[in-house]
């Protein structure tokens, strides 16, 4: 081991690389790409996009998952960090802020005084000037706070996506889990954000495969996802981590069966999600335009764009092919309409 540095500087990694170089003496110096002002660090997302970590660390334990061990407790930024990030982010022309940690229905629960949760985060950035989405990314079912309901329906900028990982139908599994919802409460989460939003988004993920599952259980999480519906859906053969409660139980299940089961429920979500989708054609949105690219039929070339929707998160979504004889910017929103569904993608036209 050469070096140590912590989670919460990355500049960190430049500097430790910097210091033991052969030849170097002294402290290294920081990489001008790197500053105090986190939202002036290089981006990695597509253009137009950012992500904003407003928390780190987990306190739910889950009983497959190592990220306690690796990440710590959970520990929330402060808001007017965050706020600040965001407003120099925006100052670069970003037109959808990602928020993300382990369970932002947990933002706030360790401050001494409370600004309200991600509720009281969601309205602070809510006095924030611009147009531009916010998308809040993955809310642990348990802990999801009813009360960010209301801000997303007052300011259209919140997008009513909803990242929340279910991870089974089977109670018993979900206890062994150490989860505390069931199959009942999760379908009541989703009837009530849908009972809010006509066209609110839910995605989750399933894991299949973990120790103890039997053939009534992968039957009951089969019977979750054609009750739920959701939208969008990635699934997971579980996978043990070593020094997780999980790691050592018993009634171990065949990796290959665990791979088979995750099959299954890719194959089953196919055409639940093209209905989902469906539900968007014939109707006017604003893309956010990611990439362009040439396509080739037979002689002919035509430049096609991609770009997201405000229903599909950047990375694990669809996408949207944009069909324009402009040329478009990158990174920018465009109004656009819906004219078919190509599988779970769809094509837009520019409006």
């Amino acid at each position: 081991m050469d070096a140590f540095f912590g989670i919460d500087d990355l500049s960190g990694i430049a500097e430790a690389a910097a210091a033991i170089i052969p030849g170097r003496t002294g402290p290294a110096e920081k990489s001008a790409e790197f500053t105090d002002r986190t939202g002036c660090r290089p981006l990695l997302s597509m253009p137009g996009s950012a992500y904003v970590k407003i928390s780190d660390g987990c306190d739910n334990h889950c009983s497959y998952c190592a990220i306690p061990l690796i990440r710590g407790r959970f520990k929330s930024r402060h808001v007017k960090d965050i706020i600040e990030e965001c407003k120099i982010l925006l100052g670069r022309g970003i037109k959808e802020l990602c928020l993300i940690g382990q369970d932002l229905g947990s933002f706030g629960k360790d401050f001494t005084n409370d600004p309200g949760g991600l509720a009281g985060l969601m309205k602070a950035l809510s006095r924030l000037e611009g147009d531009f989405w916010i998308r809040l990314l993955y809310i642990h079912p348990d802990n999801f706070p009813m009360s960010i309901l209301g801000i997303i329906e007052q300011d259209k900028r919140f997008l009513p996506y909803f990242d929340i990982p279910f991870q089974h139908g089977s109670e018993k599994i979900l206890q062994k889990m150490n989860r505390r919802g069931n199959c009942k409460t999760y379908l009541e989460l989703i009837e009530k954000i849908r009972s809010r939003f006509d066209d609110a988004v839910i995605r989750t993920t399933f894991l299949t495969g973990f120790p103890g599952e039997t053939e009534e259980d992968f039957e009951l999480l089969l019977d979750f996802q054609q009750k739920a519906r959701v939208d969008w859906l990635g699934c997971f053969a579980y996978s043990r981590e070593e020094d997780t409660p999980a790691f050592g139980m018993k009634g171990r299940v065949a990796k290959k069966l665990s791979i088979e089961r995750r099959g299954l429920v890719e194959e089953r979500q196919i055409p639940i999600t093209e209905k989902q989708m469906e539900r968007f054609v014939i109707r006017n949105f604003e893309v956010l335009v990611e990439e362009k690219f040439e396509a080739h039929d037979n002689d002919k070339q035509e430049t096609l764009y991609l770009g997201r929707l405000p229903f599909q998160a950047p990375e694990v979504d669809g996408a949207a092919v944009i069909i324009s004889s402009r040329a478009l910017e990158l990174g920018a929103k465009l109004p656009c309409r819906v004219i078919a569904r190509r599988g779970i993608d769809l094509e837009v036209k520019p409006r």
